[in-house]
Protein backbone atom coordinates (compact mmCIF):
# COMPACT_ATOMS: atom_id res chain seq x y z
CA UNK A 1 0.00 0.00 0.00
CA UNK A 2 1.13 3.43 -0.93
CA UNK A 3 2.65 5.93 2.11
CA UNK A 4 -0.42 8.23 0.85
CA UNK A 5 -2.36 5.33 0.77
CA UNK A 6 -1.58 4.16 4.61
CA UNK A 7 -1.97 7.69 6.01
CA UNK A 8 -5.29 8.27 4.39
CA UNK A 9 -6.67 5.07 5.60
CA UNK A 10 -5.29 5.74 9.20
CA UNK A 11 -6.92 9.51 9.32
CA UNK A 12 -10.61 7.75 8.05
CA UNK A 13 -9.60 5.21 10.83
CA UNK A 14 -9.29 8.34 13.59
CA UNK A 15 -12.44 10.25 12.45
CA UNK A 16 -14.94 7.52 12.44
CA UNK A 17 -13.69 6.75 16.09
CA UNK A 18 -11.34 9.60 17.96
CA UNK A 19 -8.84 7.12 18.97
CA UNK A 20 -7.51 4.20 17.55
CA UNK A 21 -5.47 1.30 19.32
CA UNK A 22 -2.23 0.68 17.27
CA UNK A 23 -3.28 -3.28 17.63
CA UNK A 24 -6.52 -2.24 15.33
CA UNK A 25 -4.28 -0.24 13.11
CA UNK A 26 -2.44 -3.25 12.63
CA UNK A 27 -5.33 -5.21 11.77
CA UNK A 28 -6.81 -2.83 9.31
CA UNK A 29 -3.97 -1.15 7.23
CA UNK A 30 -1.53 -3.49 5.48
CA UNK A 31 1.66 -2.70 6.23
CA UNK A 32 4.62 -3.52 8.76
CA UNK A 33 4.63 -2.74 12.29
CA UNK A 34 7.55 -0.43 12.16
CA UNK A 35 6.52 1.08 8.85
CA UNK A 36 2.81 2.15 10.80
CA UNK A 37 4.65 3.61 13.16
CA UNK A 38 6.78 5.47 11.15
CA UNK A 39 3.60 7.00 9.48
CA UNK A 40 1.98 7.63 12.71
CA UNK A 41 5.22 9.76 13.73
CA UNK A 42 5.41 11.68 10.75
CA UNK A 43 1.42 12.55 11.52
CA UNK A 44 1.66 13.23 14.70
CA UNK A 45 4.79 15.72 13.99
CA UNK A 46 2.62 17.74 11.18
CA UNK A 47 0.21 18.68 14.06
CA UNK A 48 -2.37 16.01 12.68
CA UNK A 49 -2.68 13.42 15.46
CA UNK A 50 -1.62 13.14 19.11
CA UNK A 51 0.11 9.49 19.93
CA UNK A 52 -1.27 7.79 23.14
CA UNK A 53 -0.65 5.13 25.41
CA UNK A 54 -1.65 1.93 22.96
CA UNK A 55 -2.69 4.14 19.65
CA UNK A 56 -3.47 7.78 18.39
CA UNK A 57 -5.85 10.10 18.68
CA UNK A 58 -6.80 13.09 16.52
CA UNK A 59 -5.29 16.24 17.68
CA UNK A 60 -7.90 18.12 20.53
CA UNK A 61 -10.22 14.67 20.45
CA UNK A 62 -11.65 16.35 16.78
CA UNK A 63 -13.30 14.85 14.01
CA UNK A 64 -11.78 16.81 11.40
CA UNK A 65 -7.99 15.85 11.71
CA UNK A 66 -5.46 18.86 9.79
CA UNK A 67 -8.07 21.64 10.08
CA UNK A 68 -7.69 21.94 13.88
CA UNK A 69 -4.07 21.96 13.42
CA UNK A 70 -3.99 23.97 10.59
CA UNK A 71 -2.36 27.62 11.08
CA UNK A 72 -4.97 30.76 10.58
CA UNK A 73 -2.77 31.95 8.07
CA UNK A 74 -0.94 30.04 5.06
CA UNK A 75 3.14 29.60 5.92
CA UNK A 76 5.41 30.36 3.13
CA UNK A 77 6.45 32.97 0.52
CA UNK A 78 3.80 34.52 -0.90
CA UNK A 79 3.17 33.70 -4.46
CA UNK A 80 4.42 37.41 -6.03
CA UNK A 81 7.47 36.68 -4.46
CA UNK A 82 8.24 33.24 -5.69
CA UNK A 83 7.31 33.96 -9.52
CA UNK A 84 10.13 36.32 -9.86
CA UNK A 85 12.48 33.74 -8.37
CA UNK A 86 15.01 32.01 -10.68
CA UNK A 87 12.33 32.82 -13.65
CA UNK A 88 14.00 31.49 -16.76
CA UNK A 89 14.81 28.24 -15.17
CA UNK A 90 11.58 27.74 -14.16
CA UNK A 91 10.00 28.14 -17.53
CA UNK A 92 12.52 26.09 -19.15
CA UNK A 93 11.33 23.36 -16.94
CA UNK A 94 7.43 24.03 -17.09
CA UNK A 95 8.38 24.23 -20.70
CA UNK A 96 10.15 20.61 -20.49
CA UNK A 97 7.33 19.55 -18.18
CA UNK A 98 4.56 19.37 -20.66
CA UNK A 99 6.29 17.71 -23.10
CA UNK A 100 5.62 14.95 -20.57
CA UNK A 101 2.09 15.12 -21.59
CA UNK A 102 0.22 12.26 -23.94
CA UNK A 103 -2.29 13.99 -26.04
CA UNK A 104 -6.21 13.48 -24.24
CA UNK A 105 -4.44 12.39 -20.38
CA UNK A 106 -6.25 13.71 -17.53
CA UNK A 107 -3.75 15.12 -15.13
CA UNK A 108 -3.19 16.99 -11.72
CA UNK A 109 -1.34 20.38 -11.69
CA UNK A 110 -0.22 21.14 -8.23
CA UNK A 111 -0.17 24.71 -7.33
CA UNK A 112 3.31 26.33 -7.71
CA UNK A 113 5.31 28.90 -9.00
CA UNK A 114 7.03 26.40 -11.85
CA UNK A 115 3.96 23.99 -12.17
CA UNK A 116 2.68 27.36 -13.11
CA UNK A 117 5.09 27.29 -16.54
CA UNK A 118 3.68 24.12 -17.83
CA UNK A 119 0.46 26.07 -18.62
CA UNK A 120 1.15 28.31 -22.08
CA UNK A 121 2.21 24.21 -23.69
CA UNK A 122 -0.88 22.50 -22.94
CA UNK A 123 -3.41 24.06 -24.94
CA UNK A 124 -2.80 21.03 -28.15
CA UNK A 125 -3.14 18.72 -26.31
CA UNK A 126 -6.95 18.78 -24.94
CA UNK A 127 -5.74 17.39 -20.86
CA UNK A 128 -8.14 16.89 -19.03
CA UNK A 129 -7.01 19.24 -15.76
CA UNK A 130 -7.44 18.90 -11.95
CA UNK A 131 -5.57 21.79 -10.15
CA UNK A 132 -6.12 23.69 -6.36
CA UNK A 133 -4.67 27.04 -8.18
CA UNK A 134 -6.34 30.01 -8.95
CA UNK A 135 -3.48 31.01 -10.80
CA UNK A 136 -3.61 28.44 -13.15
CA UNK A 137 -7.15 28.18 -13.76
CA UNK A 138 -6.55 31.72 -14.73
CA UNK A 139 -3.32 30.68 -17.36
CA UNK A 140 -5.96 27.69 -18.58
CA UNK A 141 -9.22 29.18 -18.86
CA UNK A 142 -8.80 30.63 -22.37
CA UNK A 143 -7.85 27.30 -23.62
CA UNK A 144 -10.78 25.51 -25.43
CA UNK A 145 -9.07 22.18 -25.97
CA UNK A 146 -8.24 22.43 -21.99
CA UNK A 147 -10.71 20.87 -19.90
CA UNK A 148 -10.35 22.18 -16.18
CA UNK A 149 -11.35 20.73 -12.88
CA UNK A 150 -10.98 22.53 -9.02
CA UNK A 151 -11.63 20.78 -5.62
CA UNK A 152 -13.83 22.19 -3.26
CA UNK A 153 -11.85 24.18 -0.05
CA UNK A 154 -11.04 27.05 1.86
CA UNK A 155 -8.82 30.00 -0.42
CA UNK A 156 -5.75 31.01 0.58
CA UNK A 157 -4.75 33.88 -0.79
CA UNK A 158 -1.19 33.96 -0.08
CA UNK A 159 -0.73 31.85 -2.78
CA UNK A 160 -4.06 31.90 -4.35
CA UNK A 161 -4.73 28.28 -3.98
CA UNK A 162 -8.14 25.87 -2.63
CA UNK A 163 -7.12 23.26 0.44
CA UNK A 164 -8.97 21.23 2.65
CA UNK A 165 -8.27 19.03 5.32
CA UNK A 166 -11.33 16.75 4.57
CA UNK A 167 -12.02 13.76 1.84
CA UNK A 168 -14.97 15.17 1.00
CA UNK A 169 -13.39 17.56 -1.60
CA UNK A 170 -14.23 16.01 -4.39
CA UNK A 171 -10.96 14.93 -5.41
CA UNK A 172 -11.81 11.15 -4.87
CA UNK A 173 -13.52 10.65 -8.34
CA UNK A 174 -10.69 11.92 -9.70
CA UNK A 175 -7.63 9.72 -11.20
CA UNK A 176 -4.69 11.17 -12.64
CA UNK A 177 -2.43 9.45 -15.48
CA UNK A 178 0.27 11.69 -13.70
CA UNK A 179 0.59 14.47 -11.02
CA UNK A 180 2.63 17.12 -11.43
CA UNK A 181 4.05 18.91 -8.24
CA UNK A 182 6.59 21.42 -6.57
CA UNK A 183 8.38 21.25 -3.34
CA UNK A 184 10.02 24.22 -0.81
CA UNK A 185 13.08 22.33 0.02
CA UNK A 186 14.50 18.84 -1.39
CA UNK A 187 16.85 16.67 0.57
CA UNK A 188 17.70 12.97 1.02
CA UNK A 189 14.74 12.67 3.86
CA UNK A 190 12.38 13.59 0.35
CA UNK A 191 9.90 16.46 -1.00
CA UNK A 192 8.91 19.14 1.72
CA UNK A 193 6.63 21.72 2.28
CA UNK A 194 6.49 24.56 5.20
CA UNK A 195 2.74 24.53 5.67
CA UNK A 196 1.25 21.19 7.39
CA UNK A 197 -1.92 21.49 5.79
CA UNK A 198 -0.46 21.54 2.15
CA UNK A 199 1.54 18.72 3.19
CA UNK A 200 -1.63 16.93 4.13
CA UNK A 201 -3.39 17.97 0.47
CA UNK A 202 -0.54 16.54 -1.27
CA UNK A 203 -0.21 13.76 0.07
CA UNK A 204 -3.67 13.00 -1.29
CA UNK A 205 -3.14 14.19 -4.14
CA UNK A 206 -0.09 11.79 -4.31
CA UNK A 207 -2.66 9.01 -3.91
CA UNK A 208 -4.68 10.25 -7.20
CA UNK A 209 -2.29 9.59 -9.75
CA UNK A 210 -0.07 6.62 -11.19
CA UNK A 211 3.25 8.61 -11.96
CA UNK A 212 4.79 11.68 -9.62
CA UNK A 213 6.67 14.24 -11.83
CA UNK A 214 8.24 16.91 -9.44
CA UNK A 215 9.38 20.31 -10.94
CA UNK A 216 11.99 22.10 -8.64
CA UNK A 217 14.80 24.51 -9.90
CA UNK A 218 18.23 23.98 -8.75
CA UNK A 219 18.06 26.43 -5.68
CA UNK A 220 15.05 24.01 -3.90
CA UNK A 221 18.25 21.37 -3.22
CA UNK A 222 19.69 23.97 -0.78
CA UNK A 223 16.58 25.01 0.85
CA UNK A 224 15.63 24.93 4.70
CA UNK A 225 14.34 21.31 5.70
CA UNK A 226 10.49 21.19 6.23
CA UNK A 227 7.34 19.23 6.86
CA UNK A 228 8.06 15.65 4.86
CA UNK A 229 5.39 15.12 1.99
CA UNK A 230 6.72 11.79 0.59
CA UNK A 231 10.06 10.38 0.01
CA UNK A 232 12.37 10.28 -2.90
CA UNK A 233 11.52 6.66 -3.73
CA UNK A 234 7.91 7.78 -4.20
CA UNK A 235 8.75 10.33 -7.00
CA UNK A 236 9.35 8.65 -10.51
CA UNK A 237 10.91 11.77 -12.55
CA UNK A 238 11.87 14.77 -11.72
CA UNK A 239 12.58 18.04 -13.92
CA UNK A 240 15.14 20.39 -13.09
CA UNK A 241 18.21 22.65 -14.37
CA UNK A 242 21.37 22.04 -15.16
CA UNK A 243 22.87 23.78 -12.60
CA UNK A 244 21.91 21.07 -10.27
CA UNK A 245 24.83 19.05 -8.10
CA UNK A 246 26.03 15.74 -9.37
CA UNK A 247 25.99 14.83 -5.87
CA UNK A 248 22.18 15.34 -5.85
CA UNK A 249 21.63 13.74 -9.31
CA UNK A 250 23.32 11.05 -7.97
CA UNK A 251 21.40 10.74 -4.71
CA UNK A 252 17.95 11.11 -6.78
CA UNK A 253 18.97 8.52 -9.16
CA UNK A 254 20.02 5.94 -6.66
CA UNK A 255 16.65 6.10 -4.98
CA UNK A 256 15.09 5.51 -8.71
CA UNK A 257 14.18 8.90 -9.63
CA UNK A 258 14.65 9.62 -13.32
CA UNK A 259 16.12 12.93 -13.48
CA UNK A 260 16.06 15.20 -16.62
CA UNK A 261 17.79 18.58 -16.38
CA UNK A 262 17.23 21.50 -18.55
CA UNK A 263 19.20 24.61 -19.84
CA UNK A 264 17.39 27.87 -19.16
Amino acid sequence: MHAAEREQRLLELLRERGFVAFKDIERTVSASPATLRRDLDRLEKDGVIVRVRGGARLVQGGDGGAAEAAPARFVGSPFHENIARNRPEKEAIGRRAAELCAPGESVIIDGGSTTLQMCPHLEPLGLQVLTNSLHIVSALIRQANTRISVPAGTLFREQDILLSPFEDDGMNRYHASKLFMGAAAIGRHGLMQTDVLLVQVERRLLSRADEVVVLADSSKFDGPAGHVVCDLKEVDVLVTDDRVRDDIVQMLERAGVKVITVTP
